[in-house]
């Protein structure tokens, strides 16, 4: 048994789509799919005329607005390779959604707009990675449109980012004038014909140089020389310098029409590191054929508006899932059954038997799971939880109709469990008037929207002048909570949360306050200092 789940695990390949919202994130999931032959047809992001949707943006909201609210899990077969890709959302209003997915990835896919380059979010989202050394493959998208030089993008790579790009291929002809990209393996190029609409694989030539040459004349020269320069300057890839996170693969592509995308996946079938060991809160690892244990690291509600079911999504860590079995809740120590379990395709789901390191497994119902819990089999292991973000807007919400008090209190329950908002409370404003914290105002109009639509409770929505949250402690809240410009609430794992109108407001208070009385957002709930 060990060696199958030893040998499965090498198939796996688990990794998250990056970006700045509108570099095409969701078009190039979608193409990625249909390339490794999951779907028969590629969606666009706004599903106009005779263009289904995308499949990985399944919420009402994001499909009228055309971005990504909320992160989607995808699995698919390439050949002999299991590919699990998690969608995420590319707004910052979400990166704390975002950041849970990172979390539950070997290696994440970084999307450039071609005309835009780096862009704060991705910025962002880099060190993310970064930070979890987690190896980045980059794609510079859009190819197809008019945008910046090449090199140019590269070197802003390099000198932003602190890593070097290392190109895997080459463009043929200038942003907006794709003809296809040269391989340096090779010395070869793949020539692109679209198909109508781009809905369906685009048609891919392999032409030797010589006949790119004779086709593409300038383009070819041009791109040849580029190439050449890259390589003399020691820019090429190095699969131990990649998977130290010290350099980045680059690849163009053009998701919309389907140009570049078989390349992008070969990419990570090969170059992508399989699943490996996980490290517990004791900084003990944990190897991939050791006994089960996965990590939850994200709840949903309402993939299913028939039944308004709730999905708790875990990362196989080790071991072999294998549903029916009872596993162990390592927070509470209670056990847990795994009878409702299934593989997820955006909101499209089916029974699963087993599941084995690096797949994402969907535990429908499970009330009892949030964000960061671990389960396991003897013997007992604990995986580092997930830092709550700090948040900068808040607001007072309230039901519109208090004969919907009781949907309203349940829907506001369910969000603060996915992670939607933080949801604070207090005995000062009651029940009814819980306060919700978000990093971002979109947050708000997810949150609004979904208690209406999935609910049925309206609200009214109140914001406050608070723009800085620290972690508090009991002994402090009273003073802090009777000050001007201050105010604590709790929030529902027990942590308080002292809120304040500005920066310098803070500092004022904490002056007059006993060291250690405010603390870091991420820490144990109630941490008092003796």
């Amino acid at each position: 048994m060990t060696q199958d789940v030893a040998a499965e695990a090498a198939r796996r390949r688990t990794f998250a789509v990056i970006s700045h919202p509108d570099a095409g994130k969701s078009t190039l999931t979608e193409a990625l799919a249909l390339h490794a032959s999951a779907i028969a047809e590629a969606g666009s992001v706004h599903g106009k005329g005779s263009r289904r949707g995308v499949v990985s943006d399944w919420l009402a909201m994001e499909q009228a607005r055309g971005i990504s609210i909320t992160s989607a899990a995808l699995q698919f077969t390439l050949e002999d390779v299991v590919l699990n890709l998690l969608d995420t959302p590319g707004h910052a209003d979400f990166s704390e959604d975002t950041y849970r997915v990172l979390s539950a990835v070997d290696c994440a896919v970084m999307l450039l707009d071609a005309a835009k380059g780096l862009e704060p979010q991705t910025l962002k989202l880099f060190e993310a990675c970064r930070a979890r050394r987690t190896p980045v493959i980059t794609v510079i998208n859009k190819w197809d449109r008019p945008g910046q030089e090449p090199l140019a993008l590269l070197d802003e790579i390099e000198q932003r980012l602190g890593i070097v790009p290392t190109p895997l291929n080459w463009p043929v002809g200038t942003a907006g004038d794709f003809r296809g990209v040269m391989d340096p393996a090779t010395g070869g190029m793949t020539q692109f014909t679209r198909t109508p609409g781009g809905a369906t694989v685009a048609h891919r030539e392999a032409l030797d140089a010589e006949e790119a040459d004779r086709r593409h004349g300038l383009d070819w020269e041009r791109a040849s020389e580029e190439l050449e320069l890259l390589s003399s300057s020691g820019q090429t890839h190095d699969q131990d310098a990649f998977l130290a996170a010290r350099t980045t693969p680059v690849l163009f592509t053009a998701a919309v029409l389907n140009y570049g995308v078989a390349e992008l996946l070969d990419a990570v079938t090969r170059l992508a590191p399989a699943p490996g060991a996980w490290a517990d809160v004791a900084g003990r690892t944990r190897p991939v054929d050791a006994a089960f244990s996965g990590f939850v690291f994200k709840v949903q509600t309402g993939m299913d508006p028939a039944h308004r079911d709730r999905v708790a999504f875990m990362r196989v860590c080790s071991g072999r899932f294998e549903r029916g079995t009872v596993l162990t809740h390592s927070g509470t120590g209670r056990p847990f059954q795994t009878k409702y379990a299934q593989s997820v395709f955006g909101r499209e789901r089916e029974t699963i038997d087993e599941a084995f390191p690096g797949d994402v497994v969907g535990l429908v119902n499970a009330h009892t799971l949030h964000v960061g819990d671990t389960l396991h089999s003897s013997p007992p292991v604990t995986y580092p939880p997930l830092p709550r973000f700090e948040p900068e807007h808040f607001a007072v919400i309230r039901p519109r109709d208090s004969a919907r008090a009781k949907q309203f209190r349940r829907g506001i329950q369910l969000l603060d469990q996915e992670g939607v908002v933080q949801v604070l409370v207090s005995d000062r404003r009651g029940a009814q008037a819980p306060v919700l914290a978000a990093v971002g105002p979109m947050q708000f109009e997810v949150a609004t929207h979904r208690l209406e639509h999935e609910f049925g409770a309206q609200t009214i929505l109140e914001p406050l002048s608070y723009s800085v949250a620290r972690r508090t402690t009991s002994r402090a809240a009273p003073a802090v909570d009777t000050t001007q410009g201050a105010e604590v609430l709790e929030r529902s794992d027990g942590t308080l949360l002292a809120l304040f109108v500005s920066r310098w407001r803070m500092g004022t208070v904490e002056s007059n306050l006993p060291a250690g009385s405010l603390l870091p957002m991420f820490g144990a709930p109630d941490q008092d200092v003796a």
